[in-house]
């Protein structure tokens, strides 16, 4: 039975019998994605919003509408919630930018997510790679949104598949996960994040051109980008070999 305390959500789950591990499984069935048991349970106590695949996809599974079920991440209180948890620092410069988006990688024990087609700093572009060659347990994700725009960032993903094999898994989870979203009308994002940390790229407060500026985002803020980042990468496509990397094209610009 559930508690007074308990969002829908999770009473739609004890209403059904599933433990979280069951209805990951159920979800993931329906949605072809990857959703875990830690995913669920912040959905369940609205820690995280759940993105609109997998609101679909349990109102499926339960049976349930969609303003019942998330009621709780939509409210007021949620919303003011996450407004004050996302307030951060703002960089005016392009060399701090760099430093912040360069300590975020450092920094990164459990999860490492970066989004954008753009990348092309050495040093930033280096720092991933010791992240991932010095930590086995690092699970890193890179979500391109279509093919890479400079020729620096698809030789990154080609050393990034030399580190490790994409199909290998860790302690059962992939570690190394490169996922391509077909531009079509999806926007763009902009975003390193670990578990503790994010750095957001601004468009510059200075010029027309570029993106000099950004926002450094605590802890709660960038485990939600975290979980952004992850249900991006798996709503595209898998780019699971070294030739996949290799096929793609760069487009410059």
């Amino acid at each position: 039975m559930g508690t007074s305390g308990e969002s829908e959500l999770k009473r739609a789950r004890l209403e059904k019998n599933l433990t979280l591990e069951e209805a990951a499984t159920e979800l993931n069935a329906i949605t072809g994605g990857t959703s875990d048991t830690s995913q669920l349970s912040a959905w369940e106590s609205g820690r995280r919003r759940t993105g609109l695949r997998n609101r679909r996809g349990l109102v499926e599974l339960y049976g349930k509408p969609s303003e019942v079920l998330f009621a709780h991440q939509d409210g007021r209180n949620g919303v003011a919630q996450a407004l004050h948890q996302a307030q951060g620092m703002l960089i005016t410069r392009w060399a701090d930018l760099v430093e912040a988006m360069t300590s975020v990688v450092a920094g990164a024990k459990q999860h490492l997510v970066v989004a954008g087609s753009r990348s092309r700093e050495k040093a930033y572009l280096d720092a991933i790679e010791s992240a991932v060659a010095q930590n086995p347990d690092l699970v890193h994700t890179r979500v391109l949104y279509g093919p890479p725009r400079h020729p620096e960032l698809a030789e990154h993903l080609l050393r990034l598949m030399e580190l490790r094999d994409p199909a290998e898994r860790r302690n059962g989870v992939r570690t190394l996960n490169i996922g391509l979203v077909d531009r079509g009308e999806t926007l763009e994002r902009f975003f390193v994040a670990s578990e503790s940390q994010a750095v957001v790229p601004l468009p510059s407060l200075h010029t027309a051109d570029g993106f000099d500026c950004g926002i450094v985002l605590g802890c709660a803020a960038a485990a939600g980008l975290v979980h952004h980042g992850r249900e991006a990468c798996a709503a595209g496509r898998l780019l699971g070999t070294i030739r996949d990397v290799r096929d793609l094209p760069v487009r410059h610009g």
